[in-house]
């Protein structure tokens, strides 16, 4: 393998800022793909071991191959990232994990390989699984759903305004083969004042339809509260996320857990005893500054948020 999966990691000053004050012992990078993250935070931080955790094989084998200088602080597990308790759990190195680091969405070499069928701006079957081990397909999806269930993947995880418009096209120009024919039936659904603006008309209906067929967002809520479970007090967890959806669920399960799921009315002292298990890291939220925008445009959707485990008591 060459390097398939070399792309610039994003907001890597920001997440190696937030991890500085965490004691010594394992960071979980949960999406491992490139190592980008992995490459920095085991540079800057030669007290630290790293466990890997990424679904998709071929990232993994680069990975692997790209860490080789730490290949003695590093154990890499073929997995979901809602499965991080189960591998952080079943690590060799006993040490507490103290740094846990999710890059939600998918990286620049998946979207640049066109028979992953990531891309609608290239030809490539229609595929767009993370695990090639997974069933469920885009020509799954594509082919054989009905047009309201298309279109509720549109709406839901897109937000795509013309949502039954383009699901219609997509049943009524069956069968759809390609990455390419799907963007250009789209182009076509949408109306031609709309397609002037806002960038390739097809971008919203194909990560919706990615975050379908590989299951995203009902993972991060469980994989957010499995990081708290494995990290240590004074650990620190990070996220990037890279759409309205995913930050949503993001910011509503670590609001919950730095509230501890209290429900008493917010302008009055809780009387539930609830008890977070998080304090926010601030700012709330951070976006990539101008020279790295400037330097990798892809980042421009990017969203970090921050929280450190708190030592809660009986």
């Amino acid at each position: 393998m060459t390097t398939p999966f070399e792309h610039l990691p994003i907001m890597v000053d920001e997440i190696l800022d937030a991890f500085a004050p965490v004691p010594a012992g394992i960071y979980v990078d949960a999406t491992l793909g490139g190592a980008g993250h992995a490459v920095a935070v085991l540079s800057a931080r030669d007290d630290l071991n790293l466990v890997g955790i990424d679904r998709d094989a071929d990232a993994l084998a680069f990975a692997q191959q790209r860490l080789t200088p730490w290949e003695e602080r590093i154990e890499l597990t073929h997995a979901r990232y809602d499965e991080l308790e189960a591998v952080a759990n079943d690590r060799t190195n006993p040490s507490p994990v103290t740094a846990v680091l999710f890059d939600l969405g998918v990286s620049s070499p998946q979207l640049d390989r066109p028979e992953r069928g990531f891309s609608y701006r290239e030809a490539g079957p229609l595929d767009m699984r993370m695990d090639q081990q997974d069933t469920l397909t885009a020509h799954d999806i594509v082919n054989n759903w009905a047009a309201a269930d298309i279109a509720t993947v549109l709406k839901d995880y897109g937000d795509e305004r013309f949502a039954r418009r383009v699901a219609q096209s997509i049943v009524d120009n069956r069968p759809v083969t390609t990455t390419v024919a799907l963007a250009e039936i789209v182009r076509s659904a949408i109306p031609a004042a709309t397609r002037r603006t806002g960038g390739h008309p097809a971008k919203r209906t194909f990560q919706a339809i990615r975050i379908a067929v590989n299951d995203e967002l009902a993972q991060i809520e469980r994989a957010l509260r499995q990081s708290i479970d494995v990290l240590s007090p004074g650990g620190r967890g990070a996220v990037l996320s890279y759409h309205s959806g995913e930050d949503r669920i993001v910011k509503y399960t670590i609001a919950n857990e730095e509230s501890g799921g209290c429900t008493c009315p917010s302008r009055l002292p809780c009387a539930c005893g609830a008890v977070g298990r998080v304090r926010v890291v601030p700012p709330r939220s951070r976006t990539p500054h101008a020279a790295e925008l400037e330097r990798n445009p892809r980042s421009s959707s990017a969203r970090l948020r921050v929280f450190e485990r708190c030592e809660v008591r009986p």
